[in-house]
């Protein structure tokens, strides 16, 4: 989890200022006023007997005050007291007792006086009282003999200081006694044992007590307890050691502790708990201490009191006690008087509100002496708890002290009033620098004095007017307030402070700064052991400001190790530890604020192996094991993998036995017979497997007969007169004895022979020799050891071996479904002929000739097989107009059997592939030269060519389609009353009896007539052409980028466009397997002009063909058809391909065809 933080040091200056302005008006020490308290020893001053006694008393005033000390109330002449001196320049009293003085000789109540011609100021009553650490008592401590169960109070007593000391019991070794919620200490010491148990005798019960004031620690006496056991124990209901009865009272101080106090004794022990009646205990106030048995509540208020009960339970039953508390309360304030600075004239009040309980008693002393025997002041009225002023004047000047006291306790405030006539200052030194960051609150501090009162105006800039309205807040000490400070905040701010004397002005300037901020924060990481993490930290900051990045782990500082590498931007940890998990705080610094992001790292790791394994309930077949997990490395376990060890039979080897979730730390293991068991385990989170365990202890389970027999029994022949039985033999442990053996029996199936068996031993199979050949038999194999045989085994069916099969399979026929597809019938052959396990029936065909080339060609052997019983198969991927032979052969699993006489079958004709090439030569102004080759794969006999061709434009549209038909037998053809100058584009294929074959394409253009040729040529060789030529040749170079970069973004180049737009659909070819047309697609005719002249430079194009394929069909050797006669298979010979040569180069046009092509 991630945390960001964010401090500002205008936010703490806010604070400063709030402080500030709740306090009085301060006076500037250069001008004359009465004395002030400024530092005062504590009311109830405890010191130490063996140091000097130092009584503070520091004022202020103008002139300087002079002091004069009171004790128990009467003047304390400090010259007539050698051992008594008064600090220089100060009231604060040190008297020296370390050179035989007595501490007691000086305990009493001081008061101090400061006094000037202004006024008197008194502290408060300072008590002077020596702490005290006296010893402990002598006593003789009885030996406490007590019966198993009862209960025991041990007594402290402990002796009475100053201050109470602290208690605690420890043994001789200084070593504390162990409480929990059957023995426990009280409030006052003594030590309670609900029910006592042998454990708790010994003979070093110690009380010590501790007295922090003097640093000394007194001991008591030892007790010794002894506890007898008597049985049975008797068990008993609770009832209370501390506090007695069923009711008591409490009275508590507002603002004090309260602590209530229940200690039952009981067998069982019991268990407290408390309840406030008629309400609830305060939240976030209540504490338990003690194990429950002290209530705790702190900062008591008079809504605390009422009643409150403990409950002691145990199973048994239960007792109570009911306490009332009672909150009384010392005075407090509610407003206590502040200082006053008033100019002649002006009118002014003193208040004294205070509260208590009981309701405090409001008195007032005027320099030091009460108000009603002081000297008349006509310009005050005292009115309760406020004294009234009109109309002061210069005389009227004082300290006031208002007193509120009750039975518990006073309160003494001085607070004076100050007659002055001064005109206005400033305090705030001139031309202040304020540096805020944006959006947080700007405090422009204007300090001022003067009397009367100054009003205070803010301005901004040099002729702003004043500041005023909602943005700003204006506040009783003069400070200006912008609540949300903004960049355009930024400037030069006036205050001005005027009275009736005069007025004064100051300026202050004030800076906002942008914020400093985390834009990237560490993020929260799991990592693995031994692994490495960084936290990233990056900040922008006010480009004035100096930032400082401080890394933290925990709050605390990053650990003293080279691993922890900090980088500009970055934390780096290396080689991570279990120690490195915590999380990790980004601090980044300014002088003006601070901001931080928090992520934790957690790391993690495989578990601990597990520990403690633990054998119980043990039995013959099962057996429970138990264990305590290791530490899980901060990923959940989620599950107990249990290995077993064989140390009989498989010593060193680790099997798997079972395994339980990750909740689970007891097993049930189910056992075999005769193991030496041994157990270990393994714990498993998302990181891995932990190492195993230590290995339990071992367990021999006892002998018994197998339980099981072998698994996987077969019989099957090696030879035609044998059968051989084999099994998958038990393993050690399986064998639950010794002498493990196997009973093999066997006997003839159908026949009514008796079983034969014999017994073996290690060993996995069995030969029985002399069978018939395939024939079927039962068989089984049970095991057996010293102590007997397993249950009765399961039998199975095997077979003798096998031989080759006797006879081919007959009438076998051929059926030619078109060119390229035959489909092959057999009558199947007796199964008594078979002589083992039929596999299927596999067909040998190869090619004899082509009936077009009449010459032979090498034979290739080819193979399919059809599993199963089959009567019928298909031969796909024939070559058309071809002689083919083939025979048949049945297979079992011995191997094939005789061939069936060769059956010869012919493939009618197909299509033809593509001519071999087609060149285009001879160009003239009106003619063209066409040469070709044949058809590579006539596949039956050509009976003519077809030529079409069609013109090409300037705009890239084709022109009208002519179609020329060709004799077979014809090489070449001259085409002639052509246009000259024009491209032209050519589609040529062969056609047979069954339909045309693909075509082949070529483009080609005519040649200009010489006079234009040699104009043009003329032309060519100015030099303004060859700027034109240079100026087109560079806007096509830009043409082409464009069209690149549509292109990459998916658009559409226009030539091809217009192509497909013009595309014929007579020219299409023909597809061969079903006789329709299909889509003509060649990448290079639909781009004629992209290099001018598609023409290859041998003026030659070959087609890229492949021959008919068995690979849809057959599966090498072992081909395969379903029975309707659809491939499943493929060939066991290879594909023959032809290899294609494109259509790629071509000849550029000259400038002058360029030209022309643009006209």
């Amino acid at each position: 989890m991630m945390t960001k933080k964010t401090i500002s040091a205008s936010r703490a200056s806010l604070i400063l200022f709030l402080c500030q302005m709740i306090t009085a008006l301060e006076v500037p020490l250069d001008l004359s006023q009465p004395p002030t308290i400024t530092q005062q020893s504590p009311k109830d001053y405890i010191v130490d007997p063996r140091e000097n006694i130092v009584i503070q008393c520091e004022a202020k005033g103008k002139p300087p005050p002079s002091f004069s000390w009171t004790r128990n109330g009467t003047h304390f002449d400090i010259d007539k007291d050698a051992r008594v001196t008064v600090k220089p320049n100060s009231g604060t009293l040190v008297i020296n007792i370390m050179n035989g003085g007595k501490a007691e000789a000086y305990e009493g109540v001081y008061q101090c006086t400061a006094r000037n011609e202004r006024g008197a100021a008194i502290s408060n009553n300072i008590v002077i009282r020596p702490s005290r650490s006296p010893l402990w008592t002598k006593e003789k401590v009885e030996p406490k003999h007590v019966r198993e169960g009862d209960p025991l109070v041990l007594h402290c007593s402990p002796p009475v200081g100053l201050p109470p000391p602290i208690i605690f019991w420890m043994d001789n070794s200084f070593q504390r006694l162990p409480q929990n919620e059957r023995v426990s200490q009280g409030l006052n010491g003594d030590l309670y044992f609900s029910n006592v148990k042998p454990e708790d005798t010994r003979e070093d019960y110690i009380c010590y007590a501790r007295f922090n004031h003097t640093q000394t620690i007194q001991q008591k006496q030892p007790i010794s307890v002894k506890v007898f056991s008597t049985k049975p124990l008797t068990e008993r209901r609770p009832t209370l050691l501390t506090p007695v009865g069923s009711t008591s009272n409490k009275v508590e101080l507002r603002g004090n502790v309260l602590l209530l106090e229940c200690i039952a004794e009981g067998l069982p022990t019991p268990v407290v708990r408390w309840i406030k009646e008629g309400g609830e205990l305060p939240i976030n106030r209540t504490f338990f201490e003690n194990f429950k048995k002290t209530l705790k509540i702190i900062e008591v208020s008079e809504a605390d009191s009422g009643k409150y009960k403990c409950v002691a339970r145990n199973p048994l039953g239960s007792t109570h006690h009911t306490i009332t508390v009672t909150v009384k309360a010392a005075p407090y304030w509610i407003t206590a008087p502040r200082n006053l600075v008033l100019s002649p004239g002006e009118d002014g009040t003193l208040i004294c509100r205070a509260n208590g309980n009981p309701k405090p008693n409001i008195s007032w002393l005027t320099n030091a002496v009460p108000i009603a025997i002081a000297p008349e002041d006509p310009s005050r009225k005292v009115d309760g708890d406020t004294i009234i002023f009109s109309d002061v004047q210069e005389r009227s000047s004082a300290v006031y002290q208002c007193n509120a006291s009750n039975e518990y306790g006073y309160l003494l405030a001085n607070a004076f009033v100050n007659v002055l006539a001064e005109p206005p200052r400033i305090l705030t030194p001139a031309n202040k620098l304020y540096q805020v960051i944006a959006n947080n609150p700007a405090l422009l501090d204007c300090a001022f004095f003067g009397s009367p009162v100054p009003e205070i105006e803010w301005f901004k800039g040099v002729k702003g007017s004043i500041l005023h309205g909602d943005l700003y807040v204006f506040h009783d000490n003069g400070t200006l307030e912008i609540p949300v400070a903004q960049k355009d905040s930024t400037g030069t701010y006036t205050c001005v402070a005027r009275n009736k004397l005069g007025n004064v002005q100051n300026e202050v300037h004030l800076e906002v700064k942008d914020p400093t901020m985390i834009i990237k924060q560490p993020e929260y990481k799991i990592i693995q052991r031994g692994g490495q993490v960084s936290f990233e930290c990056t900040i922008k900051h006010d480009p004035t400001l100096i930032p400082t990045i401080t890394w933290l782990k925990n709050n605390g500082e990053l650990p003293d190790d080279e691993r922890f590498i900090i980088h500009k931007d970055s934390l780096a940890i290396m080689n991570i530890t279990d120690k490195d998990d915590g999380t990790y705080t980004c601090v980044a610094n300014t002088t003006l604020d601070s901001v931080s992001a928090s992520a934790v790292l957690t790391v993690v790791d495989r578990p601990n192996p597990p520990f403690d394994l633990e054998l119980t309930d043990q039995l013959e077949r099962s057996i429970q094991l138990s264990w305590i997990p290791g530490y899980d490395n901060n990923s959940p376990i989620t599950n107990f993998v249990i290995e077993y060890e064989d140390g009989m039979h498989e010593p060193g080897v680790w099997h798997y036995q079972t395994e339980v979730r990750g909740t689970q730390t007891t097993v049930q293991l189910k056992l075999s017979p005769y193991v030496n068991y041994s157990f270990r385990v393994i714990a498993v989170n998302e990181i891995g497997r932990s190492q195993p365990s230590e290995a339990s202890e071992q367990y021999l389970t006892k002998a018994a007969n197998p339980d099981e027999n072998p698994s996987g029994v077969q019989g099957i022949g090696s030879e035609p007169d044998n059968l051989v039985i084999i099994w998958e033999p038990l393993k050690g442990f399986q064998s639950n004895g010794p002498g493990l053996q196997y009973k093999v029996s066997w006997r003839q199936k159908d026949v009514g022979d008796e079983w034969t068996s014999v017994i073996v031993a290690n060993v996995s199979k069995y030969i029985v020799s002399g069978t018939p050949t395939f024939v079927p038999y039962e068989m089984k194999v049970q095991a057996l050891n010293d102590l007997g045989y397993a249950p009765e085994p399961a039998e199975v069916i095997g077979h003798s071996g096998e031989d080759l099969p006797m006879v081919a399979p007959g009438n076998v026929q051929v059926h030619t479904v078109n060119s390229t597809l035959a489909k092959v019938h057999w009558d199947p052959i007796p199964l008594k002929t078979v002589r083992g396990h039929l596999q299927g029936y596999r067909i040998y065909y190869w090619k004899v000739q082509s009936l077009s080339k009449r010459r032979r060609r090498h034979v290739e052997k080819k193979i399919l097989t059809f599993s199963g019983n089959k009567t019928h198969g298909m031969l796909p991927g024939l070559e058309p107009y071809s002689s083919y032979k083939l025979n048949v052969r049945v297979v079992n699993g011995k191997g094939e059997g005789p061939a069936s006489p060769d059956r010869l079958f012919k493939t009618p004709e197909g299509v033809p592939s593509s001519p071999s090439f087609l060149k285009i030569t001879n160009p003239t102004l009106d003619s063209l030269t066409l040469e070709w080759g044949p058809p590579t794969h006539p596949n039956g006999v050509l009976i003519a060519y077809t030529l079409k061709f069609q013109p090409i434009n300037s705009t890239h549209e084709l022109g009208p389609l002519v179609e020329i038909r060709i004799p077979a037998n014809e090489t070449s053809l001259i085409l002639s009353n052509l246009n000259y100058s024009t491209r032209y584009k050519f589609y040529f294929y062969a056609q047979t009896s069954v339909g045309s074959g693909s075509q082949i394409t070529e483009e080609a253009v005519t040649i200009m007539d010489e006079a234009m040729a040699s104009r043009q040529v003329d032309i060519a060789t100015q030099g303004w052409f060859i700027g034109l030529m240079c100026a087109v040749a560079l806007l096509i170079l830009i043409l082409l980028i464009v069209c690149f970069i549509r292109r990459n973004k998916g658009g559409k180049y226009p030539v091809k466009e217009k192509e497909d737009a013009h595309a014929d659909p007579e020219i299409q070819p023909m597809k061969e397997d079903d006789g329709t047309f299909g889509e003509y697609s060649d990448a290079e005719d639909h781009k004629p002009l992209k290099k001018g002249s598609r023409t290859p430079s041998d003026r030659t194009v070959k087609k890229e063909d492949s021959d008919d394929s068995l690979v849809d069909y057959g599966e090498g050797v072992n081909g395969q058809f379903n029975e309707d006669g659809s491939f499943i298979g493929q060939y066991s010979g290879k594909k023959e391909k032809e290899p294609a040569e494109g259509n790629e180069s071509s000849e550029a046009p000259s400038p002058v065809n360029a030209m022309n092509s643009f006209v």
